[in-house]
């Protein structure tokens, strides 16, 4: 036991208390990758990512055959509706023997839906149950994103369905132009050469990999309600296309071995035997999300950010960090800082940013620009925001609505708390939030990097649940 602690007090030591800028690139990354390990198997043991792929699996049961019906309708329009069929059986190829058979029941479900004959009651239910699966799968992501916000609801209606009717088309299409490709007279000329024809058959053997890429990566840029950057998306989807080709060659060697289920389970094996392929597909596309998002975010490897906390003191320097930051841009003439931006500049987690940003501008200190994503401004002229003010807004931040939740104060403490107050009014009287945008002015003048940020160690002990 004591062994295996130490152990463990060593890889962190190693993990969290290595400087990787002053790595070369190769170790550095070899460390990035070590941290995004690390946490990714934190979540899987300790996590909500095992309980986000077993409700997917719940809704993806109820959702399958509404969501084939409507790309079966969508397809059958542009005639290349028989290419759904022999998609769908590679999807499910770690089923092994199984899969033709799963395959053959779902299209038969599917040919069976007559989306004309619906009505429009029947026609509205269809296009719900597709819809909520995809609203399900954008709240599981905004969650690994640490997003609060889902999209508006006419945003998600028009969004879900441009996806639904115009993303089956591309992609049939795409893979219909790589098939015709291969079989046209230059490219099989091409392929008779033996050097070409080694690396044609090569890429053959990439494409479906490479479709699989393509799908993860456009699942991680659109479904998240952030904006995610293309090469982490890109770095999430290629390890989560890897994982789905080796754990689909290892689940389908699996099946291919074993004849008890078939035994114990009789008819219900193969339901059984396809729910599990259904967790495990999502399973790695959660992993994959988790992956670009670190990649997007390493602030957060290491740090529970999913119940990030701060402290009154880490909470007021958070808000007078963002507020002079603000205001100092916007007397220096500069873009409005977005909150992300903010995020980098400071180190700290996007969440605790974002939480801080939102009730400075509910109590009055900072509005929203126009721009996509939103810049923030002071709300007023930061010569007219005294400090205290803005301090006495951090300290009723969260404190419940109504006197029955307040605690009432005794006599003593009453005098306390206004002694405290008087003290700390007199001690920031005639400070503006203009005079510290100024020193914050002249500190970003003199060097390029913040002299003033919440630095690990303070983050880590003002964040409740912290490892």
């Amino acid at each position: 036991m004591g062994s295996a602690t130490s152990t463990a007090e060593r890889l962190e030591r190693i993990l969290w208390h290595t400087d990787a800028d002053a790595l070369h690139p190769a170790p550095r990354a070899l460390l990035f990758a070590a941290r995004t390990l690390y946490c990714i198997v934190g979540n899987l043991l300790h996590g909500s990512l095992t309980l986000h792929a077993m409700s997917l699996v719940y809704t993806t049961l109820l959702s399958l055959v509404p969501l084939l019906a409507v790309s079966f309708s969508v397809l059958k329009g542009f005639g290349v509706h028989n290419q759904l069929e022999p998609m769908l059986l590679q999807a499910l190829a770690p089923l092994g023997s199984q899969a033709q058979d799963v395959t053959s029941n779902l299209i038969h479900f599917v040919d069976r839906t007559e989306v004309r004959v619906l009505g429009s009651v029947g026609l509205g239910l269809l296009l719900y149950s597709v819809i909520s699966l995809i609203s399900k799968i954008e709240l599981v992501f905004n969650d690994t994103w640490r997003v609060d916000e889902q999209r508006p609801l006419a945003q998600r209606f028009s969004q879900y369905l441009s996806v639904l009717l115009v993303g089956p088309v591309l992609f049939f299409s795409a893979v219909g132009a790589a098939a015709s490709l291969r079989s046209s007279v230059v490219v099989q000329q091409i392929v008779e050469i033996a050097p070409l024809g080694l690396l044609a058959e090569a890429a053959g053997r990439l494409i479906p990999y490479l479709l699989i890429v393509a799908a993860f990566t456009f699942i991680y840029s659109f479904v998240p309600n952030t904006r995610v950057r293309l090469r982490s998306a890109l770095v999430g989807a290629l390890v989560a296309g890897l994982l789905w080709q080796t754990i689909g060659y290892v689940f389908a060697t699996f099946m291919a071995g074993s004849t008890r289920y078939a035994a114990i389970y009789s008819g219900l094996a193969i339901p059984i035997l396809f729910m599990i392929w259904i967790y495990i597909a999502w399973l790695i596309v959660l992993i994959g999300a988790n992956i670009a998002f670190y990649h997007q975010y390493p602030e957060y490897l290491g740090r529970s950010a999913r119940d990030a906390r701060l402290s009154n003191r880490l909470r007021e320097r958070l808000a007078l960090l963002l507020a002079t930051r603000i205001a100092a841009a916007y007397l220096d003439a500069r873009p409005p800082p977005t909150a992300e931006q903010l995020s980098h500049a400071l180190g700290m987690p996007l969440i605790d940013v974002r939480r801080c940003l939102a009730f400075l501008e509910g109590d009055g200190f900072l509005i929203r620009s126009a721009q996509d994503p939103p810049g923030y401004l002071p709300a007023r002229p930061p010569g007219k925001i005294p400090v205290r003010e803005l301090l006495a807004a951090v300290r009723r931040f969260g404190e419940p609505v109504g006197e029955r939740a307040v605690p009432q104060s005794s006599a003593p403490i009453a005098a306390l708390e206004q002694q405290l107050e008087e003290t700390a009014a007199a001690a920031l009287d005639q400070i503006t939030l203009a005079q510290l945008a100024a020193g914050e002015q002249r500190t970003d003048a003199a060097s390029p990097e913040p002299t003033e940020t919440l630095s690990d160690s303070d983050a880590q002990a003002g964040t409740a649940g912290a490892r």
